[in-house]
């Protein structure tokens, strides 16, 4: 069984005390954190890295690397 450190259990709690009212309050819609733009922009990056990881994945292959 792995074993809590005190540290965490304050972060924890701490976390809960200052934003447990949030979970309760009625009509407080949260705005995105992320807007359109940033979205379109984050989902380019993702395809990006998909073909480059796809790349290399496929030269590495001669030298038995996955």
């Amino acid at each position: 069984m792995r074993q809590l450190h005190p540290t965490m259990i304050h972060a924890w709690k701490k976390a809960l005390l200052e934003g447990a009212s949030g979970v309760f309050e009625r009509g407080s819609a949260k705005k995105p954190e992320i807007d359109e733009e940033q979205l379109k922009e984050l989902h380019a990056k993702i395809g990006e890295l998909a073909v480059a990881n796809d790349f290399l994945s496929r030269k590495l292959k001669p030298w038995g690397m996955k």
